[in-house]
């Protein structure tokens, strides 16, 4: 049950990404100063590939510390997996696009964007744990 715990919340996390950049992609591509079009004409499958394994990795790590915390319900599993993503996964991002001089659009697309996917991720865990 573990295994597939994992698989199906990453799923959750890679299709929240699909969908969140899906609605605001071309607000994402004009802060990194391109087109949508231009940014889809110039991507490969690296970065989705990288995507799920990170998500995957995610998933995998909150499942550790669900099993370590004793977190066992959908709720828990879900404010848990949104502080892990609102107070641990954003401030980094805000920290890096503050230093690399990012739009401010990158810091709150991306950021907000950890955010509902730790918590997703957490929600399958939790109803699955």
């Amino acid at each position: 049950m573990g295994a597939l715990a994992v698989f199906l919340a990453a799923a959750a996390g890679f299709a929240t990404g699909a969908i969140w950049y899906g609605i605001l992609g071309r607000r994402w591509a004009a802060a990194l100063g391109k087109t949508e079009a231009q940014y889809k004409s110039e991507r490969s499958t690296m970065p989705f590939v990288i995507a799920a394994l990170g998500t995957l990795a995610t998933a995998g790590m909150l499942r550790h510390v669900f099993v370590a915390s004793g977190i066992s319900s959908g709720g828990a599993g879900f404010v848990a997996g949104f502080g892990v993503g609102a107070f641990v996964v954003l401030p980094w991002i805000l920290m890096n696009y503050a230093f690399s001089g990012r739009p401010r659009d990158l810091w709150w697309i991306d950021g907000g964007h950890a955010v509902l996917a730790c918590a997703l991720i957490g929600l399958v865990l939790g109803l699955m744990g």
